[in-house]
């Protein structure tokens, strides 16, 4: 949707991180309509279990369509138990193609605590290099800081929170109130 059809909304940052046999992925939890904080508190990241197969999901974007795409991502691990990437992949082409989903403005980190990916409206679905993405305003701080801290020996909730932190500090969209949630192999 074109800035002028929806003037002053603003995201969030949401960042995902694997370290070791574990992936957190971390959300903030502002909600601004242009100056002005409408929330200090959403929840951004969400647990879904589809089929009994738990997936950690964080989304940036319209909330509205974050849920409807969700709900599309469940539809489709539930037709393919375990494999998120299969999923992922179904999901982009739907999104990609279909006229009502094309309009949906949100963006989604997923992870099943093996892999991580970030999908998008334009039909990508994104395996991050180094083990650390973001996305939404302050995505790009949160991803240099997350990927400057992986050399550390902080865990990878630790990473996440003190890359969260730094895109807070810089990112006026961007709040400290964190959903953080975790994943195993």
């Amino acid at each position: 949707m074109a800035d002028d059809q929806f003037p002053g909304w603003h995201g969030t940052t949401i960042i995902g991180v694997k370290k070791g046999d574990e992936v957190v992925i971390a959300g903030d939890g502002q909600v601004s309509l242009g100056q002005t904080v409408i929330k200090g508190t959403a929840r951004k990241v969400r647990r879904i279990k589809p089929g009994g197969h738990e997936i950690v999901a964080g989304f940036a974007g319209s909330t509205a369509d974050a849920f409807t795409l969700l709900e599309r991502l469940e539809t489709k691990l539930e037709a393919t138990p375990g494999q998120l990437a299969r999923a992922s992949v179904e999901l982009a082409k739907d999104w990609r193609t279909d006229k009502y989903l094309q309009k949906l403005e949100a963006m989604l980190i997923v992870s099943d605590g093996a892999d991580i990916f970030v999908i998008t409206g334009a039909g990508d679905v994104l395996e991050p290099e180094h083990d650390v993405t973001a996305i939404g305003s302050g995505g790009n701080f949160a991803l240099a800081a997350g990927r400057a801290l992986m050399d550390t020996d902080l865990s990878a909730e630790e990473v996440a929170r003190k890359a969260m932190a730094i895109a807070s500090d810089i990112c006026v969209y961007t709040n400290g109130n964190l959903t953080v949630e975790k994943i195993s192999q």
